[in-house]
């Protein structure tokens, strides 16, 4: 069996690299604890929902101030977090968004220690068009040992 290499609401090839280079961008700021930038590839209003947290985190200051106390808690622990994203799927919307859906996984590295899957999640975001590059109205990110 083959498979169609363009489905039914896929963006274009072009569209595609560039959100994959958006992830790219965007993990590795908030890797390198840049958090106050990577809070900026969400929109103002925009919402970090995940099941391991009770409620969802709305709006771009407060979803850089939960990111800023995670690195200073694995700074002062002396570990570093990697964000690694695949199997990246983009369909696009009506209204101009775009649908993201990626496994991450996210790898911890304690000063000194082994390298180690810290979890495994699925993350799927809204993403809005923002001149050449996109912004994040939404992200879910669901972690698979919570279901």
């Amino acid at each position: 069996m083959t498979l169609p290499l363009h489905r039914a609401g896929a963006p274009d090839t072009e569209t595609y690299h560039r959100v994959q280079h958006f992830y790219a961008h965007q993990m590795q700021l908030l890797d390198d604890g840049s958090v106050e930038r990577w809070s900026e590839t969400f929109t103002e209003d925009g919402t970090f929902a995940a099941n391991a947290h009770p409620e969802p985190t709305t709006g771009r200051g407060a979803i850089a101030e939960a990111a800023r106390r995670a690195s200073t808690e694995l700074a002062r622990a002396g570990v570093v977090r990697r964000h690694w994203l695949g199997m990246v799927t983009v369909s696009t919307q009506p209204a101009g968004t775009l649908l993201a859906r990626c496994y991450a996984l996210v790898i911890s590295t304690p000063k000194g220690g082994q390298a180690g899957v810290h979890v495994s999640t699925v993350c799927e975001d809204v993403l809005v068009p923002d001149g050449d590059d996109f912004l994040v109205r939404e992200r879910r990110v669901t972690r698979d040992d919570l279901g």
